[in-house]
């Protein structure tokens, strides 16, 4: 198992065709697993994931957008499938994110312990910078 949690700038990154693999649910090669750890906890994950759904959504639209009937009846399924798509992978993505950690190699909820921690940082970071007296956690509210 990892010890190392924290992802450096050098990081290296997936090629094109890695990511398209990682996309629909590859696993990626164990020199990437901190890549995975960063993709899956940094700013931005959701959205990430959110991109990972649409391209694993993509051929269904297509394939919805090819079928010999009229152009109405081929966006209304293109566009429900995909609505539909996107509310499953919304409903299931902390999971789903985990899912991607662990294949890298991190322990069961790695990457929601980062995202949580990166999230009380900036919790205390706001508090600080609205009441600078509390700086480090010195003083009260009171």
């Amino acid at each position: 198992m990892r010890t190392e949690h924290r992802p450096s700038a050098a990081t290296a990154r997936p090629t094109p065709w890695q990511w398209l693999y990682y996309a629909f649910g590859g696993r990626l090669p164990r020199r990437l697993s901190a890549w995975v750890l960063a993709d899956t906890t940094g700013p931005g994950w959701a959205r990430r994931h959110l991109t990972r759904s649409v391209v694993q959504l993509s051929p269904l639209v297509a394939l919805c957008m090819v079928v010999p009937v009229g152009v109405g009846y081929r966006l209304t399924a293109a566009l429900g499938g995909l609505v539909v798509g996107l509310m499953y992978s919304l409903a299931l993505m902390v999971e789903t994110t985990e899912h991607r950690v662990a294949k890298a190699g991190y322990p069961a909820g790695t990457a929601a312990r980062l995202r949580e921690e990166r999230a009380e940082r900036a919790r205390t970071a706001r508090v600080e910078q609205r009441h600078p007296y509390r700086v480090g956690g010195a003083g009260s509210f009171d």
